[in-house]
């Protein structure tokens, strides 16, 4: 059985501001509270490959991979996938940013992914843990975009 996320977040801020701030994948360790960095190994074009570091988990243990994002303006969408998959038999995300009528974005994740079977929990845990973390973190990054939105005017 596979892991299947799906979450979405409105944000008032036009688009193309929450387009730029959430694809600086520079900036995530201050986006995301879980990743301590974030580290550009190469650029194609729209496509981006960098490793991501996170803080320790509660055990002491600090994970770390290397992903690969490819932009889509035209659509507003990203298609990820983890290239060192770790526990992963494979990660895909699928994010999705929509206007809305008032002005505000909608950003949406879509995640599927599969545990190999010596991973330390199971698809079902995972599905679960993904699926907390991802409201987290969307609600971060909600605040910090409508602020900095604010700032800028």
């Amino acid at each position: 059985m596979a892991g299947h996320t799906d979450n979405e977040v409105r944000i008032a801020a036009p688009l193309p501001f929450v387009w730029d701030m959430t694809n600086d994948v520079e900036t995530w360790p201050a986006l995301f509270s879980e990743y301590s960095a974030a580290e550009v190994l190469e650029r194609r074009g729209d496509t981006v490959r960098f490793r991501l570091t996170m803080h320790p988990d509660e055990n002491g243990t600090v994970w770390t991979w290397v992903s690969e994002r490819t932009l889509d303006r035209d659509t507003w969408s990203v298609h990820a996938h983890r290239v060192e998959t770790g526990p992963f038999e494979y990660m895909r995300i699928h994010w999705t940013y929509r206007s809305t009528p008032e002005g505000a974005t909608l950003m949406r994740w879509v995640q599927d992914f599969a545990l190999r079977p010596d991973a330390p929990v199971d698809d079902p845990a995972m599905t679960a843990r993904i699926d907390r973390s991802t409201k987290v973190q969307q609600e971060r990054i909600r605040k910090l975009v409508e602020q900095a939105a604010a700032e800028a005017g």
